[in-house]
């Protein structure tokens, strides 16, 4: 299994970097993970929802650029002949628990998915052809969480979903 996690932004503070090595050694015997930083787009002093959207906007055409999405007939298509399934992270999504997203996983693995693209956008989240262009649209939480938090916290969950899958113990 591949799992490839698309971000807008880089890890600034040391705390985010240690959890995400930690996460990142833990899941290494079960998949491999490539995680990928996009430059986050500068939104202007004083800026208004306008500027705000074209932030949006510019970073998700980033993301679906890297995830092999292509924006066609004003919709966004994942390509086909790229085979993975496609998670945008936002707070709009569905929620599910762990067990459920475990589930889910191994049932596109069955179903011939080997490769799974998680989005994760900056801080003014993901624009609408993000996640219109994502196969799946998950949410983590009601709470709102900084996007560095984020990854921090997806690692956590396809960690514990490789755990769930195997019926390995895992704190609960």
């Amino acid at each position: 299994m591949n799992i490839e996690i698309i971000c807008i932004g880089t890890l600034k503070e040391a705390y985010f970097r240690e959890a995400e090595k930690e996460y990142l050694k833990r899941l290494a015997p079960y998949c491999k993970v490539c995680v990928t930083e996009l430059r986050e787009t500068r939104l202007p002093k004083d800026a208004g929802s306008t500027e705000e959207e074209n932030v949006r906007r510019s970073e998700g055409n980033a993301l679906l650029s890297t995830a092999l999405i292509t924006k066609g007939g004003g919709t966004a298509k994942r390509k086909e002949s790229s085979g993975a399934y496609v998670f945008a992270l936002d707070m709009r999504g569905r929620q599910q628990s762990s067990e459920k997203f475990a589930e889910n996983i191994q049932k596109l693995a069955i179903g011939g998915k080997s490769t799974f693209i998680f989005l994760i956008g900056g801080s003014l989240g993901l624009s609408e052809a993000v996640r219109e262009g994502a196969d799946a649209v998950l949410s983590f939480s009601e709470l709102t969480f900084p996007h560095q938090l984020m990854r921090v916290i997806l690692l956590e969950q396809l960690y514990r979903a490789q755990k769930i899958l195997r019926g390995e113990p895992y704190h609960k």
